[in-house]
């Protein structure tokens, strides 16, 4: 497994806890809650860059995936989302938007390979259409950061 997908891996066991227990996108409590689940858990320090990048890049920027999502999944509101789910699409937006040395194909691609790990066996079909309309609607030279 490469180090990018170790990063998004801990990225979403990062964002599923934080989702779960409803926390704050502050970004001081959320620098104190990144502190301590590196202490809790065996981050790997060659991962833990990467994946700070995405998890503070998407709560920056969180109502604008959300958006996103919501305008691309037909019938399913976010907060409806199963949590994996949810936040693989999360991860894999942020690169699509604003990463930009991640090319959607490899954004999406890594999404239902973690999806194939962690989400249920039909969630690979809905994030890949998600992700196929952000993929299409965003092309690349708009990226942002």
């Amino acid at each position: 497994m490469g180090l990018q997908r170790k990063s998004r891996e801990l990225a979403l066991q990062f964002l599923f806890s934080h989702d779960f227990q409803e926390r704050s996108c502050d970004p001081k409590e959320l620098q104190s809650e990144l502190d301590e689940f590196c202490g809790c858990f065996d981050a790997g320090q060659k991962a833990l860059p990467y994946a700070r990048q995405l998890i503070q890049g998407i709560c920056v920027y969180l109502e604008e995936i959300d958006t996103l999502i919501s305008g691309h999944s037909h019938n399913w509101r976010v907060e409806r989302m199963a949590l994996v789910d949810r936040n693989i699409l999360r991860i894999a937006t942020f690169e699509i938007l604003h990463i930009d040395d991640a090319p959607a194909t490899v954004a999406i691609n890594e999404a239902l390979e973690i999806a194939k790990r962690y989400a249920e066996p039909d969630s690979s079909g809905f994030i890949n259409g998600i992700l196929d309309g952000i993929q299409r609607k965003n092309p690349a030279e708009h990226k942002k950061s």
